[in-house]
């Protein structure tokens, strides 16, 4: 099988048709494009997620927090705690274990989350260390938002810019092969402090956001299809609009990849009535953004026409 995550066709044939609905305390349940769970505890809503960090040697701690509190964020909601597994290769040491636990700890005060628990344990299973990260979030006084919310006619706004989390891993862990200057290398390594979105995805929820998702795997192109495919609707995006970094561009001219398809966690894209408005709000709370798009009935293209595909695995695995 290829590396990353499962085709959306084999993700629901395989497992998802295999799951049904069964307690009226689930307010939401698996689906492709969908990367939270909801539960209905009494009257307060109990938002979960769970993710893997899989293709990162560096800054696995930081990205653990982070990319577990952003897909709450993407569902409105505020993260509160977060139980972490860690599995250990026979060939770690003492101190890069304390080392990716003090990651840990200052990330989820960066977010004001607390690390309530998880597993720790050395496996011949792995061969890199490997974190999986469930969260547990509280979602808004507007109850949840989900993908799903998205409406042809609806504008799309992109935060911040295409290929954070790709450009600082590449940056990190393949620093010789990249041909960027010490300077960039350093700037581009320092794109990990931008990858959270709680701030935009609580404001958004706020501010008349309707569909959120955080771009992870796959990049824009990824996220844009993913929602498209959840909220029963197409969108045409203009790549043209989409913020990208020079040393992004000059990564992925380098290794000949696909910006647009490029692990992006620090973006997300955000489904409203009012994008330009949406937009000069997430400025003054200092999120740069762009309207990168528009929700139609059925399709997902560029403006030119040109159909984009289901995601497939993410263009960081051709290099990392």
């Amino acid at each position: 099988m290829k590396l990353g995550k499962l085709s959306n066709d084999k993700l629901d044939s395989l497992i998802l048709s295999k799951f049904g609905h069964m307690r009226k305390e689930v307010v939401c349940s698996p689906h492709v494009g969908v990367d939270c769970a909801a539960v209905d505890l009494g009257g307060r809503i109990a938002v979960l997620s769970t993710d893997p960090i899989t293709a990162a040697d560096k800054n696995i701690g930081s990205l653990t927090v982070h990319v577990s509190c952003n897909d709450a964020a993407a569902a409105g909601a505020e993260p509160i705690g977060l139980l972490v597994t860690l599995l250990i290769p026979p060939h770690g040491t003492e101190e890069e274990v304390e080392h990716i636990a003090q990651e840990l700890a200052e990330a989820a005060k960066l977010a004001n989350i607390e690390i309530i628990g998880g597993h720790t344990e050395v496996t011949a299973s792995v061969t890199r260390y490997v974190t999986c990260a469930a969260v547990i979030a509280r979602a808004g006084k507007n109850g949840i938002i989900t993908p799903a919310g998205m409406k042809a006619g609806q504008d799309i706004i992109m935060t911040k810019m295409a290929g954070i989390e790709g450009t600082a891993v590449i940056a990190s862990d393949a620093a010789g092969r990249t041909g960027l200057t010490d300077a960039e290398l350093e700037e581009a390594r320092g794109f990990m402090s931008m990858v959270s979105v709680v701030k935009e995805g609580l404001y958004a929820a706020e501010h008349g956001a309707t569909a959120m998702h955080d771009i992870t795997e796959g990049g824009v192109f990824g996220a844009a299809w993913e929602m498209a495919e959840a909220s029963g609707c197409g969108m045409v995006l203009y790549p043209e609009k989409v913020l990208m970094h020079p040393i992004t561009k000059k990564i992925c001219q380098k290794f000949g990849i696909d910006p647009y398809r490029l692990i992006s966690s620090g973006s997300m894209l955000i489904a409203c009535d009012d994008g330009e408005g949406m937009v000069k709000g997430l400025a003054a709370i200092g999120i740069p953004a762009a309207v990168i798009g528009k929700a139609v009935e059925s399709g997902v293209s560029t403006a030119d026409g040109t159909e984009i595909p289901a995601p497939e695995a993410d263009e960081l695995y051709k290099i990392i």
